[in-house]
């Protein structure tokens, strides 16, 4: 990356993110006594509920469980729960038995697809945790994180859970979706498959490689000190007449002071040009217009044209421990079927989630005028979405299937299913069944040379 534009845009991030804060929010003293006793270090609720359907948190496994033969990074996912089989099934037909503990998400799906969706409802397991020093952190950042620049940019520690007590609709959003604990470099080749109505599929290929610095195990720093966040770069390999496309950028700690950063090589005129305002609802490159970019994930980029709030907690079936979806024994054919994916190869627990809410702002435009994300207690995760359009209809239905990443000691997003309730498609993302690798993770193979304009214009060469 050019040297100077890297310098400047520090200088920019830096000056903003030490302002005197304006959003105050942190935890009293008694909340934080409560980390690591009645709740975990991270805050979620220890005990089980009441019917005894949630189990209490046991945390007992950090990193690859005893019984694991797990080969390494960049092997596909183990189940470490092979052998549980579906304590229930839920059918359009049973669905009223469950219906309290149903996104409108998923009641959306059972309407529309009443012969052939249904969820496996597997027994709820809790046993993975995080390093001690996610706890350390995760502390400090409670009794000291704070949102600066109406809740656009954070000053805080890296390396924990930013809010373990959210106070506000943006305090969740930054906590489960923009500062989430996760690997600090990734590598993949994965599949997209855009499914149509009819069951025919257009195919994606993307080679992605993703950075972020703070993240590094045994590494804290402080966002105040105006480094960017992450680096993202994505090859586009299908479909042929996109091959060879770059998208590389940079986040940086404050949205306002300074944006992301965002580059296109086109293969076309072997040019790298700058991509302003890349993100919103912008279409995701090499996915048929199927998902926006800030979608990616559920969410992600600058909350500022939402209004956010907690609306609260539920128990809600969600998908959880999915290692199966991710399996090389599990082939394209037989998972990708007309309206969803096969039933058969997911996996879906009962667990408490924070249900957060936006709602477009007056003046503001996107193609989503209220979003809703349901956030996981345990692991601080975004696991479903519901998007819906300008008329307050429900339009689109998401799911993310993260799985625990051994090799990294965290949560890992997998295979993204984004379901359009109206034209009946969906887009399978980032599938990694039928590629040679899985999830590379953590190798610390990537630097800040390999993202930006100059790597872009290198790779395309």
């Amino acid at each position: 990356m050019n040297v100077t534009i890297k310098g400047l845009l520090f200088t920019v991030a830096a000056t903003a993110l030490l302002q005197a804060p304006d959003l105050q929010a942190h935890a009293t003293a008694e909340e934080i006594a409560r980390l690591g006793k009645d709740l975990t270090c991270v805050g979620a609720e220890r005990a089980g509920n009441a019917d005894g359907s949630i189990p209490e948190w046991s945390g007992k496994w950090l990193g690859v469980p005893p019984h694991v033969d797990f080969k390494g990074t960049g092997s596909h996912p183990i189940d470490p729960y092979a052998d549980d089989k579906p304590l229930f099934v839920i059918t359009a037909e049973n669905m009223a038995q469950y219906a309290d503990r149903l996104s409108d998400g998923q009641k959306a799906l059972f309407q529309k697809y009443p012969q052939t969706f249904r969820m496996p409802v597997y027994q709820s397991r809790r046993d993975f945790r995080f390093p001690d020093a996610v706890c350390d952190v995760t502390r400090e950042n409670a009794a000291n994180a704070e949102l600066v620049d109406g809740g656009e940019g954070v000053i805080a520690t890296t390396g924990g859970i930013l809010f373990p007590f959210p106070k506000t609709g943006l305090e969740l959003l930054w906590t489960s979706s923009i500062f989430t604990y996760r690997p600090f470099t990734e590598e993949l080749i994965s599949d997209n498959a855009y499914v149509l109505a009819d069951g025919k599929v257009n195919w994606g290929r993307v080679k992605s490689r993703n950075l972020a610095p703070h993240l590094e195990p045994g590494k804290r720093t402080s966002t105040a000190e105006g480094r960017q966040s992450s680096y993202y770069m994505n090859e586009t390999l299908l479909p042929e007449r996109d091959k060879g496309e770059i998208n590389t950028g940079m986040e940086f700690w404050n949205h306002k002071a300074a944006p992301r950063q965002s580059w296109r090589y086109d293969p076309g005129t072997r040019r790298v040009r700058q991509s302003p305002g890349y993100g919103f609802d912008m279409s995701f490159p090499g996915t048929g217009g199927s998902i926006t970019v800030d979608e990616v994930r559920l969410f992600n980029g600058t909350p500022e044209r939402y209004d956010w709030k907690i609306v609260g907690k539920r128990e809600l079936y969600i998908p959880y421990n999915t290692y199966r979806l991710h399996s090389p024994d599990v082939k394209y054919a037989d998972l990708l079927k007309p309206g969803h994916i096969n039933p058969d190869y997911m996996r879906y627990e009962l667990h408490r989630v924070w249900v957060l809410e936006g709602t477009l702002k007056e003046g503001y435009r996107h193609l989503y005028g209220k979003r809703v994300m349901y956030v996981d207690e345990d692991s601080w995760l975004m696991k479903m979405a519901e998007n819906y359009d300008a008329r307050g209809g429900l339009w689109r239905t998401s799911m993310m299937n993260y799985f625990y990443a051994y090799e990294a000691n965290t949560w890992q997003a997998g295979v993204g299913l984004y379901h359009d309730l109206q034209t009946g498609t969906y887009l399978a993302f980032n599938l990694v069944n039928e590629q040679r690798n899985g999830y590379t993770l953590n190798t610390g193979k990537l630097s800040e040379r390999d993202f930006g304009p100059e790597a872009a214009r290198r790779a395309g060469l």
